[in-house]
């Protein structure tokens, strides 16, 4: 099985759309309008979750109309707010083939199918023609692909010139091992964590000029105890990430904390333009 196929299957677990249309249900969601706001607490899969979103979207100079690619979509959280709060056109690439499903029918059940879409693909080799997109964006993808290279050089194809790519990962800022399962792998063999500055020459090689950096350590370190802290009290929220990870979920949470909390990991936007 190759790296690629190995990814994919961590994610996908079979009967997800169910789950989460029971669990939306349960949570007294309004199935017939359903809002980004509404769908948030599983679909931004990712520390900081949807204010870690509309952050990296307020510095990327997003515009009505202009055609973002979302790389790594999951199940399409970002990619509905980008195009609910700032009129964008967003197509979403993901490994999984489950996600992408999801992905639509979630977009279909927030009546935001005319703005969004989804296709199955390798980061690697997108189906797209080059210069299609004005902007692109990453949210705790890069963790899963081994070649920064060859991924930053297909996101530079697809971009526009002048177009932004927005980066938000987490990055390596100390060595030694790390603790599994994390949020994207269950063991090292599909982990690829780099540091900061991996990521910065892969995109200066790659044809990019970065513009701006920062560590966001403080900010998921409280963002993420809270949260534990919510779970430990109350129990697993009827509408939560569990949906997706499953019975592991808290200790995917604690270990990452505290791998945050040494100071081996840190969660990191990196704002790039294409040259």
């Amino acid at each position: 099985m190759s790296a690629e196929a190995k990814v994919a299957s961590h994610y996908g677990k079979g009967g997800l759309e169910q789950k989460i249309f029971t669990a939306l249900k349960n949570a007294g969601v309004n199935m017939e309008h359903p809002t980004v706001e509404d769908l948030a607490p599983v679909d931004e899969f990712h520390v900081g979750g949807l204010e870690s979103t509309k952050e990296l979207a307020a510095q990327m100079e997003l515009q009505l109309g202009m055609r973002l690619l979302d790389i790594g979509s999951g199940i399409g959280g970002p990619a509905r707010y980008f195009a609910a709060h700032h009129g964008c056109r967003v197509t979403g690439v993901d490994l999984t083939e489950e996600f992408t499903h999801v992905a639509s029918s979630l977009t279909r059940l927030a009546k935001l199918e005319s703005l969004v879409d989804f296709r199955q693909a390798s980061a690697l080799q997108m189906p797209f023609e080059s210069a299609t997109f004005d902007r692109a964006s990453m949210i705790h993808v890069g963790m899963n692909i081994a070649k920064k290279d060859a991924l930053f050089r297909e996101v530079r194809r697809v971009l526009k010139p002048g177009g932004l790519f927005a980066v938000f990962d987490l990055v390596r800022t100390a060595p030694g091992p790390l603790s599994y399962p994390l949020p994207w792998a269950a063991t090292e063999e599909t982990s690829f964590v780099s540091t900061a500055n991996e990521y910065r020459e892969a995109l200066q090689r790659a044809g990019f000029q970065r513009e701006r950096e920062r560590g966001r350590r403080d900010y998921a370190i409280e963002f993420t105890e809270q949260r534990n802290a919510l779970l430990a009290q109350d129990g697993p929220p009827r509408l939560g990430l569990q949906l997706l990870i499953g019975e592991k979920a808290p200790l995917v949470a604690q270990n990452l904390l505290t791998m945050m909390k040494q100071g081996t990991l840190e969660p990191t936007e990196l704002i790039s333009r294409a040259a």
